[in-house]
């Protein structure tokens, strides 16, 4: 069993700090929610943990089985079994998926021989048309393809830990369900353990979690198991933040910030 552990995590933008003792830990095959209201850090989380180098880390550790992520470039976290689907997936014109995967493969020293197959077999499994494997990777996909996409890379490449940050948005109700249930898959067959960001409760109705965490102002606030997610959606952070006390819970609200992405938020 592998284990992602993140001890008292803290972590600034442009010095202002956004994440401020964040401790959370993911075992194989478990899948974690984070929820939390726009602007309380989750993204951050997303891109802490990747190892963006525009987010400054001022405390804290971030390990995968005792080894330490904080510190090495995004490609080495990523050979040591650590993947983020992107909540705004990049395109990249003329590469195509099969290539972009064939070089992300070698990169790992993993075996290519049969990946066209495995691209094939995932494809099918999530509904990706085969036009969309000719294109240049996300060129034109709307948000639904572009996250079928992002999960037939995590099912070819099958690393440790999977951050979904916010996989869900942009989703209709059947692509939702095909990418929920292939990564709720991957729990089972290849122990992914799996950290989800996310504001909707819906995700959770397909992507079953074993924990709840409530993320306000860079710390988790409050954990529990899916009860949590239900409770929320009947009083919002703010009934949940009055009820724990809580004057803060926002830290980065920026000014692009989508009004309409958190239907039970502040």
């Amino acid at each position: 069993m592998s284990v992602l552990r993140i001890q008292g995590l803290h972590a600034a933008v442009d010095g202002r700090e956004i994440l401020r003792g964040l401790d959370l830990e993911v075992a194989s095959g478990e899948v974690h929610a984070v929820m939390g209201p726009n602007g309380s850090g989750k993204s951050t989380l997303s891109h802490v943990l990747m190892g963006r180098d525009d987010y400054e880390v001022t405390g804290g550790s971030v390990t995968i089985d005792g080894e330490e992520l904080l510190g090495l470039p995004t490609h080495e976290r990523a050979a040591r079994g650590l993947f983020l689907a992107l909540q705004y997936p990049v395109e990249v014109p003329g590469v195509r998926m099969g290539d972009f995967l064939a070089a992300a493969v070698r990169g790992q020293g993993g075996p290519t021989d049969d990946l066209d197959q495995r691209v094939a077999t995932e494809a099918s499994r999530l509904g990706v048309a085969r036009q969309f494997l000719e294109r240049g990777l996300n060129v034109e996909f709307s948000g639904g393809e572009q996250k079928r996409a992002e999960t037939l890379q995590l099912a070819v490449l099958a690393p440790k830990f999977a951050v979904l940050d916010e996989i869900d948005s942009g989703l209709d109700v059947d692509a939702l369900r095909d990418v929920a249930r292939r990564v709720e898959a991957m729990t089972t067959e290849d122990e992914l353990g799996v950290l989800a960001i996310t504001h909707y409760a819906r995700l959770l109705e397909e992507l079953r979690p074993d924990r709840v965490h409530v993320l306000m102002a860079g710390r988790i606030v409050a954990s529990g198991g899916p009860e949590l997610a239900a409770k929320l959606e009947e009083t919002g952070y703010e009934g949940l933040a009055a009820e724990l006390g809580i004057d803060e819970a926002l830290v980065d609200v920026s000014a692009d910030a989508d009004p309409f992405a958190d239907p039970i938020g502040f």
